[in-house]
């Protein structure tokens, strides 16, 4: 299971901090990501850690603004979010491939508007 929080409505500029808290399987063993869906558009890679957070790698409209972690010890990753822009606004995603199939949370909505 993977639950998402911190989502909310910021101003252009402002920052937000999300988090994905990861129950049922090994948490340390996996690739964690981070996905998002805009109003009318498919859902998009927005970021990734590698299992120890050894490697991350960014969408190129995310990179230098956005940074995710990890805490294999709260089986949580982390979304920081700064510089945020009205294109931001999405539904934010977390998910994880593992035993043969691909999981997501629920979701976390951010809106980013003057």
């Amino acid at each position: 299971q993977l639950v998402e929080s911190g989502g909310g409505s910021v101003q252009p500029g402002g920052s937000l901090r999300l988090s994905c808290i990861a129950s049922g399987f090994t948490f340390s063993n996996y690739m964690m990501t981070w996905y998002r869906q805009a109003p009318g558009k498919e859902r998009a890679f927005v970021a990734g850690v590698t299992s120890v957070g050894e490697n991350t790698n960014y969408a190129d409209t995310v990179r230098g603004r956005f940074t995710i972690s990890r805490d294999n010890a709260k089986n949580t990753v982390y979304l920081e979010m700064n510089d945020l822009k009205p294109e931001d606004t999405a539904v934010y995603y977390c998910r994880v491939n593992y035993g043969g199939r691909v999981h997501w949370g629920q979701g976390t909505p951010v809106t980013v508007s003057s």
